[in-house]
């Protein structure tokens, strides 16, 4: 007889490990189903100021990348008008939204208003030890002075970005209106934020590193 209950035993221990089995693997099958989730964490020229709301950069990117059938959803972290200070301040509430990944570009109104470069690169690196520290990826995508800050100023806030560009780990993208600042035909009236089509070449010349971006989270999800 204890050999039967031990043989009982055995075929319950059996069925409940068959029954946890299935169970993470119906939950891993489940989270590799679910959509990534990428943050684009910015300022006005994220959020697209002066534009309408479906010409914006969030939605010009979702669309570009619903075209390629990435099953991806793009979180709106852009505010305009925000410093380098002020995305800092609010990072654990966007966090809330649990990204898979994130662009960060931020800069443009620090370099606006003669902020110390110094403390921006700070903010800044202190934003992607954060992401870092969360497991997720970043994009990194850098901007200039203001010309009329003057040269001394523009050669600062384009070290602050150098030595951010070193940060190990990071995707790097030199000036986020790279194809657009200098072009008036791809700029809103003010000269300082891309139009509609500005933004879709914003788009169209970073979707190949977004693309970089989601495979390495991606990687990260399958571990």
């Amino acid at each position: 007889m204890p050999d039967v209950h031990r043989c009982f035993r055995r075929l319950l221990c059996w069925r409940h490990w068959g029954v946890a089995v299935a169970v993470t693997a119906a939950l891993s099958c489940s989270a590799q189903a679910a959509p990534l989730k990428l943050l684009a964490l910015g300022d006005s020229l994220t959020a697209g100021y002066g534009l309408p709301h479906d010409r914006g950069f969030v939605p010009q990117l979702q669309r570009a990348l619903d075209a390629r059938h990435d099953d991806v959803t793009v979180l709106d972290g852009g505010v305009s008008g925000d410093t380098s200070a002020d995305a800092l301040a609010r990072l654990d509430w966007v966090l809330g939204d649990r990204p898979d990944a994130a662009i960060v570009e931020l800069g443009g109104n620090d370099g606006l208003r003669g902020l110390d470069p110094q403390l921006m690169q700070d903010h800044i690196r202190a934003i992607l030890d954060r992401l870092r520290q969360a497991h997720i990826p970043v994009l990194l995508s850098g901007m200039l002075a203001p010309p009329n800050m003057g040269p001394e100023y523009g050669a600062r806030f384009r070290a602050a970005f150098d030595g951010l560009a070193r940060t190990p780990g990071i995707m790097w993208d030199p000036f986020f209106l790279d194809g657009v600042a200098g072009h008036p035909n791809l700029q809103q009236g003010d000269r300082m934020h891309a139009n509609a089509a500005g933004v879709q070449a914003i788009v169209a010349r970073l979707v190949p590193r977004i693309e970089r971006l989601l495979d390495q989270a991606r990687a990260g999800r399958s571990r």
